[in-house]
């Protein structure tokens, strides 16, 4: 049995450019480390191959000392490592890759076609392939099957699965199936998931850690083992030491900070959040930020968005003989004509900043 680990898309350096200065700074030393207590996972888990499928940098040009640390943590792991660049990280005669010397244990896909080594001691023999520029068009595993020679043949790419565009790796499933691999390690896709396809298994990790409110939830990587004849096991394994998440909490009947705090898992101190405040409230909505700044110690960071309507009772108000009534009656017919409901929200909003301004109130 053959334990080994499949990781991708770390994206050293990414900007963090959605957080304040200071917490980005913080993030992106904290995504150097990945590498690091990756390694002390590999050695304390006994793993003896690590597949990283691409995009570990967020760039083809990422800063020296970023480079630096991931060679030193590479180096540490007890494995063979095997590297395939993606669409981010590709390699080029200026890449890492080729400009920087890795360590012995490391090694790196470099040609824009599958390649195959040779592992003797484990009867295995892992292909890769390299993106050599930002985009692939063309499958890379096109035309490619692996020889029935007794051998465990698995592969490394970065990619998709039968994409809606041809620009990175556009894998067929009829490619993956006529391809002759046990496994096929991918990157690219940051949500964990996995395809099969006759008697390849497809499996892609997602990202380790979350950058955005558009990578939710649990992030890490794959552990497996390949035994005798190809065969596979293999689990997911959350590492991600802070989880983006999206919380929506209805306010109905409610003030904003009861229904939140109803509403709040136990732990969220090393989460990054935005909660969305949803159903019913009177003409001055939420105060976000007061909300924010009450809350804030709770989180890594926490963003408040007032998605909340502008209740039945008040709008009834329409039909006052009135300035404030003729307003509403307005708006009212808006709302009710309006095709989305981000207009619906921009009408709500209106209403609250009139109302405020006809009772002379402040409404920030």
């Amino acid at each position: 049995m053959i334990p080994f680990l499949h990781a991708a898309d770390f994206h050293l350096d990414s900007a963090f450019a959605a957080l304040p200065p200071q917490q980005a700074a913080a993030r992106r030393r904290e995504s150097r480390e990945l590498p690091f207590r990756l390694a002390d996972y590999v050695n304390e888990h006994e793993i003896r191959l690590v597949l990283l499928a691409g995009d570990l940098f967020d760039s083809p040009s990422p800063y020296r000392e970023t480079v630096e640390q991931l060679a030193e943590a590479l180096a540490r792991m007890e494995a063979m490592v095997f590297i395939t660049p993606g669409n981010h990280d590709w390699y080029g005669p200026a890449s890492p890759w080729a400009a920087f010397e890795w360590p012995e244990n490391v090694y790196i896909f470099t040609r824009n076609a599958m390649t195959a080594v040779e592992i003797p001691d484990w009867n295995l023999v892992v292909h890769g392939a390299a993106f050599t520029g930002p985009e692939q068009t063309r499958s890379l595993l096109s035309g490619f099957a692996a020889p029935e020679d007794g051998h465990i043949h698995i592969g490394i790419l970065h990619g998709e699965i039968e994409p809606s565009e041809d620009r990175y790796n556009p894998i067929r499933r009829e490619d993956l199936a006529s391809s002759g691999l046990a496994y096929l390690a991918l990157g690219h896709i940051h949500k964990s998931g996995a395809v099969s396809a006759e008697k390849t298994v497809c499996v892609w990790p997602g990202c380790p850690e979350g950058r955005g409110f558009d990578e939710l939830g649990e992030k890490g990587f794959g552990q497996g083992t390949i035994g005798p004849g190809g065969k596979l096991s293999m689990t997911f394994v959350p590492f991600a030491q802070r989880r983006y998440e999206v919380l929506e909490v209805d306010v109905t009947g409610r003030s904003p900070r009861e229904a939140v705090e109803a509403a709040l898992p136990a732990d969220t101190g090393k989460d990054l959040y935005r909660i969305l405040l949803t159903g019913e409230t009177d003409e001055q909505g939420a105060d976000c930020k007061a909300l924010e700044t009450a809350l804030s110690g709770r989180f890594y960071a926490l963003e408040i968005r007032d998605r909340t309507r502008i209740a039945e009772d008040l709008w009834a108000r329409a039909g006052e003989n009135s300035l404030r009534g003729l307003f509403l009656q307005d708006l009212r017919a808006q709302w009710q004509k309006a095709p989305t409901d981000r207009e619906r929200e921009l009408i709500t909003q209106a209403a609250r900043f009139g109302l405020a301004a006809l009772d002379r109130r402040d409404l920030d």
